[in-house]
């Protein structure tokens, strides 16, 4: 499987059974977590640990909001709690369930729009004040498209925040990853759709995600060629997995779309 439309077919359908298995990254916002955005409260992440600091997002009233390749019920209800005008775009149908089914439970406007983060050609130049993108684009090959379809829809002087892997962490062998021990495996850049035949069918038939290693050039350059300025940026860390004992897996970023020179 190398065809890019075939990787992303597979990944939907790799997401939609981490929902079947009531995954936590797949599981949806709480009543309880709701109310406090209500008032004021907002507590969302890009990465895995860290809450988005409230600088980064601001006043989210009244802001048009997409939240991308960002179903599951957690980041778009919270932001429409606070009173934010949101849209969230995921390739799993049963990613956006989640959201549609927060949406129902606690009365909120959510526009939920099935499709992929590297095509958004749907929505007008300018459409977003704020786009929202957790940890995903490791599900698709090339993260600078995304980079340059944000970069259109979202306004001049509106703000990216991202949240992305280190391409260190695809350096180890999985299959030896015992909780204790990692084995350097694989040069970068990655992908698991370039593993060999017999590895990449086990993937495919136990529907696992197929990801993508990006490097920092791609993550954060592309970002840059696309029109935005890097104005924040820091690391968390992924619980439970060794590498985070020796360097912090994951990055988030906060950028701004200039205007021209």
């Amino acid at each position: 499987m190398n065809d890019d439309l075939d990787i992303l077919r597979h990944n939907a359908s790799a997401w939609d059974r981490f929902v079947e298995l009531e995954d936590p990254l797949t599981k949806p916002v709480t009543p309880e977590e709701v109310a406090r955005a209500r008032v004021g409260d907002l507590r969302v992440t890009l990465t895995t640990t860290k809450s988005v600091p409230p600088e980064w997002i601001g006043d989210p009233t009244g802001r048009r909001i997409l939240c991308l390749a960002g179903g599951g019920g957690q980041q778009a209800p919270l932001f429409a709690a606070a009173g934010a005008r949101v849209t969230v775009l995921d390739i799993s149908p049963k990613l956006i369930a989640q959201d549609r089914l927060v949406a129902e439970r606690e009365g909120l406007d959510i526009a939920v729009e099935p499709g992929s983060m590297t095509d958004l050609s749907r929505f007008e130049p300018e459409s977003f004040d704020l786009v929202f993108h957790p940890l995903s684009n490791f599900n698709v090959p090339d993260v600078r498209v995304v980079w340059r379809e944000v970069g259109r829809v979202l306004r001049t002087g509106g703000r990216l925040l991202a949240g992305f892997m280190n391409p260190a962490f695809y350096l180890f062998d999985p299959r030896k990853d015992d909780g204790n021990t990692l084995v350097l495996r694989h040069a970068l850049p990655y992908a698991d759709a370039d593993l060999p035949e017999d590895e990449l069918r086990e993937r495919i038939r136990e529907r696992r995600t197929l990801e993508h290693s990006h490097s920092l050039e791609a993550q954060i350059a592309g970002q840059i060629e696309a029109g935005f300025v890097i104005t924040g940026l820091y690391e968390d860390t992924l619980p439970g997995h060794p590498v985070s004992e020796f360097l912090p897996p994951c990055v988030a970023t906060r950028a701004e779309k200039a205007g021209p020179l």
